[in-house]
């Protein structure tokens, strides 16, 4: 098989899996543009599935007996088709078509001889057998046959109709797939975690075997009863892989850049479709992703979402986005979805919360590493850890610390723990009874209070998380009010993604309605939330809490902020981070020490024109920045030079082009071009006082946000009082 009918297959099998005709069309035009041939190819493919599809219902509607019993068939059911003119396969007579995937057909059947039961009966379609097809289907019946698992379904027979369709009879499973059978049966967190255990194990044997799936996912994971209990089975090994020689004598060549696997839990390293091949880890992720839909009701990555931008975007999004917490997930479900998801568990939204919140995040986001080497091991290995979380036992997948697990051994012997506090308890009461010794109980007092306050700190620490997750949610129904007074009375916060959020949209909703206090408290206790290893996000928030210090009057503050922000950002090399400092920081006039601890950030800015690529958006927002240090260091020539840059850029922003007008006009006078400056402050002002005229705007991307606005707002103030208030000078 050359090249081009390998592309033909990767983009066939793409385009099977989006439903949607628009959808499905798009995809075509995008991945065939400017190739008419592969196009017409893939379509011709496309449409011989879907006569297949239909051809194969017919004969389904023919096999479906009235009752529990077989009937005899004659047409449409053809001699090229079976190998025979009956419903009959060698000792098998066929009863429903089960399902089918895009090579093969899965019948139930029955046996009569040497024992009577149902199977499985798994044929190559019509027309599909090729040679690279009968040797991928003899590869999944090797797969299957080398197993003997309880969670994994069963080869019983193997053989070939009369005319030389190879097919192999399996175990039937009565069963749903593991999603809908844990959501139909209302399964709590722990029971679908016990479930999903199962299946680790199950791959675990199939990798001890030799044997790697490569397509992991809900339907092929079928839950049946059995005596009560439910029993998951894996199924489909269609094209699975051996790790070691070659399942069959008919060598399967996965060609490069052929897509086989299903994209929503595929792995980054299957997607690649590069050189790299794919070991037992890669299952670790489809487990993974799995794990991740039974906790939250959806996939990490829909395959909609990942097909839309094309195979490319698919692979791309694999390999460098990762994927959000579970916990953070369900955080921001709203309304009927939250609501359905917490009934599918029979458990509180807050509850399901709690629960996926710590180690069951780790656990997960472990097994779906973008680097391989940094996932689990083995199947057997994510099974163990998911057993210790249920035991309340520390996990692999956490890093470990004091304070944890002494809290999972306290968890385990919670009766050995009392126990031990009461008899030192009464130990120490006797001690200080009987001794009276000022120093002693002065000792046993401190110890106490010691005690207390890191219990009181714990206990604070819990309440303000459970705080945010409560504010959280009541942001995503529109319930601004409620979330802020929740977090009004916290004056020390944890770093988390989830309190970051929060704050800065009640501190953004505050400044917004002008009440600056508050927006001043919210943005503070957002700085201290804001992850140490996330500087860009660090020095946008930067942006937002600034401005705010001067319009509440608070200068003192404004200035012990600026310091603060210089002294987080010494050192940067990042041009976006030293153009954020140079602006926050120069809103007013600074001394000479402040100026001389800016030279490095300007350094920066300034020589990021020369070597960096021009970004629309970033780039004249820096020639705003060092326009301005060079106002606050009298370099006017090169003040003038820069504000003018910014105006002629071809990409207008108005909050932008409103403040480079304001600075150009403080320039102008001080070289002594009055009629200039006037001028300048004039078309500045004009703009400013016109986005003003309902008050602080929201703003966007397009025309400035908010804080934005309010820097052309405090630098037009210094304007208006240089040049406004001097007596009227002629040139």
């Amino acid at each position: 098989m050359d090249v081009s009918l390998h592309r033909e297959e990767s983009l066939f099998c793409a385009a099977l899996e989006i439903g949607d005709p628009g959808l499905r069309a798009a995809f075509l035009d995008r991945e065939c543009a400017g190739d008419a041939a592969l196009r017409e190819a893939v379509e011709e493919l496309l449409h011989a599935q879907a006569g297949a599809n239909e051809f194969f219902d017919n004969v389904s509607m023919s096999l479906m007996p009235p009752s529990d019993e077989a009937m005899d068939i004659s047409s449409p059911m053809e001699t090229s088709d079976i190998g025979q003119a009956s419903q009959n396969i060698g000792p098998y007579k066929l009863l429903q078509r089960l399902g089918e995937g895009g090579c093969g057909v899965v019948y139930m059947a029955e046996q009569e001889k040497p024992v009577r039961r149902r199977v499985a009966l798994k044929i190559i379609k019509l027309g599909m057998d090729t040679k690279n097809v009968i040797a991928r289907f003899e590869a999944e019946r090797q797969a299957l046959a080398m197993m003997d698992h309880p969670n994994i379904a069963r080869v019983l027979d193997a053989g070939a109709t009369e005319s030389g369709r190879p097919y192999f009879v399996m175990e039937l499973v009565r069963g749903v797939k593991i999603t809908d059978f844990c959501d139909q049966r209302e399964m709590d967190t722990p029971q679908r975690l016990k479930l999903f255990i199962h299946v680790c194990q199950a791959i675990q044997h199939a990798h001890q075997k030799g044997i790697i799936h490569r397509d992991i996912k809900p339907s092929n994971i079928l839950v049946t009863m059995l005596d009560g209990v439910p029993v998951p089975k894996v199924i489909d090994f269609g094209i699975a892989k051996a790790t070691e020689g070659r399942l069959t004598d008919n060598t399967i060549f996965t060609a490069y850049e052929q897509f086989i696997g299903t994209p929503a839990y595929m792995s980054p390293e299957q997607a690649e479709m590069s050189a790299m091949d794919v070991d037992t880890r890669s299952d670790i992720y489809s487990l993974g992703v799995l794990l991740y839909e039974l906790l939250t009701g959806r996939p990490p990555f829909e395959t909609k979402e990942l097909l839309r931008d094309g195979v490319a975007g698919m692979r791309n999004t694999l390999r460098e986005r990762e994927p959000q917490r579970p916990s953070h997930i369900v955080t921001t479900m709203q309304g009927r979805a939250l609501t359905q998801l917490a009934h599918s568990r029979h458990s509180e939204p807050f509850k399901i919360i709690t629960q996926l919140r710590g180690d069951l995040d780790w656990i997960v986001l472990r097994a779906l590493e973008k680097n391989r080497a940094r996932r689990y091991e083995t199947a057997n290995g994510l099974a163990m850890d998911i057993q210790r979380y249920l035991d309340n036992e520390p996990i692999v997948a956490r890093p470990p610390s004091r304070l944890y697990r002494l809290e999972k051994l306290v968890r385990r012997n919670r009766v050995v723990f009392v126990s031990g506090i009461i008899v030192m308890a009464v130990l120490v009461i006797g001690l200080v009874v009987s001794t009276r010794l000022m120093f002693k109980e002065r000792q046993a007092r401190e110890r106490a209070e010691a005690a207390e306050q890191q219990e009181s700190l714990l206990r604070k620490e819990a309440e303000n998380r459970e705080k945010v997750t409560k504010a959280a949610f009541l942001i995503n129904l529109g319930r601004n009010q409620e979330a802020d007074d929740l977090v009004q009375n916290i004056t020390k916060i944890q770093p988390s993604l989830e309190a970051e959020n929060v704050l800065r949209t009640l501190g953004s909703w505050h400044a917004l309605n002008g009440r600056w206090d508050r927006a001043a408290n919210r943005f503070t206790l957002l700085l201290q939330a804001d992850q140490s290893d996330r500087s860009m996000m660090i020095s946008s928030d930067l942006l937002l809490a600034g401005p705010i210090q001067i319009e509440r009057g608070d200068q003192q503050g404004y200035e012990h902020f600026r310091k603060a922000a210089i002294a987080r950002f010494k050192g940067t090399s990042n041009p976006i981070d030293a153009e954020r400092t140079l602006k926050i920081s120069l809103l007013l006039p600074a001394d000479a020490s402040i100026m001389k601890s800016l030279d490095s950030f300007n350094d920066v800015a300034v020589s990021s024109f020369a070597h960096e690529k021009d970004d629309a958006i970033m780039t004249p927002w820096r020639y705003v920045s060092v326009a301005l240090m060079a106002y606050r260091q009298d370099d006017v020539p090169n003040s003038i030079y820069w504000c003018q840059k910014c105006l002629a850029y071809p990409m207008s922003n108005i909050a932008r082009n409103a403040t480079a007008h304001v600075i150009l006009a403080m320039a102008f006078f001080k070289e002594g071009k009055f009629d200039s400056a006037n001028s300048e402050l004039t078309q500045g002002r004009n703009m400013i006082n016109s986005a003003f005229v309902e008050g602080l705007p929201e703003g966007n991307g397009l025309n400035g946000w908010w804080y934005d606005w309010l820097f052309a707002r405090i630098l037009l103030r210094e304007a208006d009082g240089l040049i406004q208030n001097q007596p009227t000078r002629t040139k």
